[in-house]
Order: C-alpha cells, then structure tokens, then sequence
C-alpha cells in the first residue's frame, strides 16, 4: 500500500512569508510529499490552481473556525500574525498574536494533529537595547518596548510548553525567529524606502555604524520546510526548539536596503544624510502620536515609530548554526540570486508604474 502524502494546514497564507511558504511546499523538488494544503486567512482565495490546495477565509480569533480547519491535518505551520510596530491596538495585537496562536495550539491538540512549527520574530526577545552575536540561549528580556514584542513572546511560550504535552494527545513542536525579511513583494521596508526616493529626499536613521541581521523570503520559507521535515521524521533535535534563521554576514539596515532600491533604478538623493537617533527617536513618537489621535476617525499606521528606530539603530547580530546543526538548515538561494531577484521585481514594477527617476 503506498503510503499517502501529508496533510498541511498554513495560517497567514497571504502574508509575505505565508505565500512564499505555499511557494517552497508546491514546488517538486520539495521534500515534503504534500498532500493536501488548506490555507487558512482572512484574505480571499487569490486563485490557486494547484488540485492540492484548499483556501479556508477565516480568522484565528475564532477558536471554532481554527479548529475545523485543523481536521485531518498532519502539521500546521502557523504564519498568521499582527506585525506592527506600536500603532495599532494593544488590544487587536494581542488578540491575533497570542489568542489566536492559543487557539491554534488548543486545535491541534483537539484534532491531533501531530507536528507544529511556529513563525516567531526576533522581537520576540528583543528589550530595546543592543544584541551582539547572541544565540537562542538568551533569555527573554524582563520588558518589551510594545505589545507586538510582547506578544510573539507570549505566543512562543506557548509553543514550547505545547510541546509533547503528557495525557493530551503528542504534539511537537519548532519555532523559527527569521532575521529581517526581504525580497519581492517586500510589504514592511522596501516600498516605503523606494516611495521616499521617489519623494526625492532620502534620509536614514542613526550613524550608519549600526548592523543587524536579514534574509530572504524564500530562505526563511525554505527553513520553515526543512523544520516541518525535521519533525515529521521524528528529528529528536528539533522537537521543543527555537531557532534563529539568516542567511548572511551583518549589515547596516540601510546600507543593505540602499543597494536594493538603487539596484531598481530609483536615484537616493541626498546621497548620504542620517537623523541623529535621539531626533528620529522623538519624531517617531510625535508620529504614533498623530496615529493615536486619528484612530478614531482614520486607521493610520505611520512608517515610522520609536520602534523603527531603536530597531535600526540597535545592534542585532546572530547565526544560523543550531538550525543548521539541528535539521540541517542551508540558504536554498544564494545572497546574489536574492539580491537580484529583488532588484528584478522592483525593477520591472517601476516599468509597470512607470514612476520614479532613475539612478
């Protein structure tokens, strides 16, 4: 008797990583033999053609809807989640980022489903100040600077308590903390980077000297594979584990992104102006502020944030080696073919718009 393929269910399938995820798992060369995966979002089917694929609209605020979507899974990878940086309700941050991952772990367990790997975040352990070459033994910190911070911490905990919980039914889990993401369809750094070049006044934050971690979409897709595999073999290593996922050396957050946007062909100019920390930090308060006074009539979320700018002015550098060494994790693509992937993209998207100047 052949033995069938698995039974995948995806939350936040239209999200960045969530699409990239669906990507990695439809293509042959995948090692994963799917055979079913029911996506699960608040987002309509955007028209899917694989016979494989099932598209559930629903919310992970609903326990109920959460735990029929689980029926007759074998693993869940579980993407949905609020990114924000401090302007959106704590309330609704919360709600969808530990709530809902409550829920989903509460539905697993109900509908047996065998194998959990969880999208987490650096924020996750992320208290606001500098983090060099640290690895996932560090502690989480005391105090997070906001509420998506905090939560992606409360939802890891979670996770790893759910791991072979004793008289529910076994359970194993992973959770994977990706360094900044970027590629095509970048929806958090690089179109609002490319619309202030287009602007024709480009400016930074900090020094210049600060540098952190990033990786490319279809890598931190390709980690959540290998994990996902890991634990469907019985990959002592990985089960209970959390794993921070990049795919190259440090660099100054806009120094790495600079290249991407002048690669498409838009012109940074001035060429080289940053905002002194201290002053950025004070116009990102004044911009949540006009965010908070303005919600009850406008859902404004501002680019910018005291977030934004601890975040890109702090130092946070890490590696990828237990990942590696756990369940062998390596960049499917190289940090050349990413870069120009990207550049491609938005190079072909400008054509399309037929905006902006070029470089």
């Amino acid at each position: 008797m052949e033995k069938r393929g698995v039974n995948i269910l995806l939350t936040g399938g239209a999200g960045f990583i969530g699409k990239a995820i669906i990507h990695e798992l439809l293509e042959a060369g995948s090692p994963i033999q799917l055979e079913k995966l029911r996506v699960f979002d608040l987002s309509p089917d955007p028209g899917y053609t694989d016979s494989r694929m099932q598209w559930v609209r629903g919310d992970i605020r609903n326990a109920t809807a959460i735990a029929e979507a689980c029926c007759g899974i074998d693993l869940v990878f579980h993407a949905a989640a609020i990114v924000d940086w401090g302007t959106t309700p704590k309330e609704e941050v919360l709600a969808v980022n530990y709530t809902g991952t409550a829920h989903v772990i509460r539905a697993c367990l109900e509908q047996q489903v065998k194998h959990l790997v969880y999208t987490s975040s650096l924020d996750a352990i992320f208290g606001g100040m500098p983090l060099v070459d640290i690895d996932e033994r560090l502690p989480y910190p005391e105090k997070h600077p906001n509420m998506y911070c905090r939560s992606k911490c409360m939802a890891e905990k979670l996770v790893m308590e759910s791991n072979t919980l004793p008289g529910l039914g076994l359970l194993t889990t992973c959770i994977l903390r990706p360094a900044d993401v970027y590629g095509p369809g970048d929806p958090f750094h690089i179109g609002a980077l490319i619309n202030m070049a287009k602007s024709g006044f480009y400016v930074r934050l900090g020094t210049g000297s600060s540098v952190s971690q990033h990786v490319y979409v279809g890598n931190i897709a390709w980690a959540h594979i290998q994990a996902a595999d890991a634990l469907i073999h019985e990959n002592q290593a990985t089960g209970g584990n959390v794993y921070f996922i990049t795919d190259g050396p440090p660099s100054n957050f806009f120094k790495f992104f600079d290249a991407i946007v002048a690669g498409a062909g838009y012109r940074i100019w001035p060429r080289n102006i940053w905002i002194p920390r201290p002053v950025a930090y004070v116009m990102g308060a004044v911009a949540e502020f006009v965010a908070l006074v303005l919600r009850p009539v406008k859902k404004y979320h501002p680019g910018f944030s005291r977030f934004a700018v601890l975040y890109t002015c702090s130092n946070f550098t890490f590696s990828s080696d237990k990942a590696k060494r756990d369940f062998g994790f390596t960049p499917k693509y190289s940090r050349e073919d990413a870069y120009q992937m990207t550049v491609d993209f938005y190079r072909q998207e400008k054509v399309r718009n037929g905006a902006g100047q070029a470089g």
